[in-house]
């Protein structure tokens, strides 16, 4: 969401208009005959019902937060490449590519439209066994044979089971056990603080943090865990000091 975002209001005749009219009718909530450049009633109509598929407050313009839903909604796959990052990439291409895993039976986690780690495990298992380089970017190659395969999972449904079931046992450990990971080098701080990203990405609610960015109060019950080198023998002995406003640096 931009802060410069300049409203769509009511009335309104410019591009940006058939931009959003084009972008409803392609989620079949305007049709062609729609899309006239003027933000008029039938825009407002469809505006509003997007706003409550969304669970958006419903309103006679589009801001910012609407036309970032939007855009979300009307991605394809194979418009952008998808990686894991934060924040993760999310939107409909995303839903897509979590369903077709699932359906040629990689679990992907749940179809929420969120580029995750469990969507790039997945991701990467496919591409694995596809022969391709198993590097968790959904690029051009691994279109290129997602297409190829499109007889094996266009019209069909995932397998849900394990898939749910693996997830909801992942998401479990990482919320429920409180891990502060910390290293004393460089290097390994840099590991602790990928894998505490990893797990952020997988489920917003995890405990398990790095020392450089503690975003959840220690308590006797966290454990502090530290990523070491080989060559760094002994692990270190660790004692915390720790107000609200502190973090680990």
């Amino acid at each position: 969401m931009t802060n410069d975002f300049k409203n769509i209001n009511p009335n309104d005749k410019n591009a940006a208009v058939k931009d959003v009219q084009e972008r409803l009718c392609k989620i079949d909530l305007l049709s062609e005959d729609d899309i006239t450049s003027v933000f008029d009633e039938k825009t407002i109509a469809a505006v509003n019902a997007f706003c409550k598929e969304n669970g958006i407050a419903e309103r006679e313009f589009v801001d910012a937060e609407i036309w970032s839903a939007l855009v979300d909604a009307t991605y394809s796959l194979g418009d952008r490449s998808l990686y894991l990052r934060l924040p993760n990439f999310k939107g409909n291409d995303c839903k897509e590519l979590q369903h077709i895993l699932g359906t040629l039976g990689f679990s992907a986690g749940p179809e929420d439209g969120v580029f995750g780690a469990i969507t790039e495990g997945a991701l990467r298992m496919f591409q694995q066994n596809m022969g391709l380089p198993n590097d968790g970017i959904c690029g051009a190659l691994t279109y290129q044979t997602i297409r190829n395969l499109h007889h094996s999972w266009e019209g069909k449904n995932a397998y849900a089971g394990q898939r749910s079931l693996s997830f909801a046992r992942v998401a479990q450990v990482l919320e429920d056990n409180t891990v502060c990971l910390f290293g004393t080098r460089e290097f390994t701080r840099s590991v602790a603080k990928r894998m505490s990203n990893l797990s952020i990405a997988t489920t917003p609610q995890s405990k398990i943090v790095s020392a450089d960015a503690l975003s959840v109060p220690p308590d006797e019950t966290m454990i502090l865990m530290q990523v070491v080198l080989k060559d760094e023998g002994k692990p270190a002995d660790i004692n915390i000091d720790y107000s609200e406003n502190d973090s680990f640096a």
